[in-house]
């Protein structure tokens, strides 16, 4: 089980996604009435996207991960 600390990850993205990001998060903040930092889109983003892939979520709830 993981603990409940949050861990920082540093990645690199294009620049083409670095600008999407900053749409997406421009759009977002218009659509809900509250800005959204790209930095606090990106883990929900994420989330979604593991959640979204059930042979992933399938194998993981085997043990399929360390």
């Amino acid at each position: 089980m993981a603990g409940r600390t949050p861990v920082k990850i540093t990645v690199t993205v294009s620049p083409e996604l670095n600008q999407a990001l900053g749409d997406y998060s421009q759009i977002y903040g218009q659509a809900y009435g509250e800005p959204e930092p790209v930095q606090e889109l990106i883990p929900a983003m994420l989330a979604s996207f593991l959640e979204s892939d059930r042979g992933f979520m399938r194998l993981r709830k085997k043990g399929g991960s360390s």
